[in-house]
């Protein structure tokens, strides 16, 4: 009976060692300054799943650490675009984009107004 509770103990630890496994992606946004940088972050650290947000301004790159069973990656490009910037290949939506301060906003050659 003893071995019987022991298997089950290490049974139950190795499954719960992989059930909240996170994943991280890296995804290319059009933030432009701090105050994108803020912005982004905090939109996708509110997101469900979401276990880390990093958005490093030199290459405009965010890094998110999510709970794959919780969330996906095309639900991250989403919450970014609808803040109002780009996410890799998925474009921005204008509405929200045109609600930005205007140091936030850039043309679709990438330039500030």
């Amino acid at each position: 009976m003893k071995k019987l509770a022991i298997m089950w103990v290490l049974i139950l630890t190795t499954f719960l060692s992989f059930a909240d496994n996170p994943s991280t992606v890296k995804i290319k946004t059009s933030a432009i300054c701090e105050m994108c940088k803020e912005r982004i972050e905090k939109r996708l650290a509110f997101t469900k799943g979401v276990k880390d947000v990093n958005l490093n301004l030199d290459d405009k790159v965010v890094s998110v650490t999510f709970n794959p069973k919780k969330t996906n990656v095309e639900a991250l490009k989403k919450v970014i675009t609808e803040t109002g910037y780009d996410a890799d290949d998925v474009q921005k939506n204008e509405e929200a984009h045109s609600k930005l301060p205007s140091c936030c906003q850039k043309t679709s050659k990438g330039m500030k107004h």
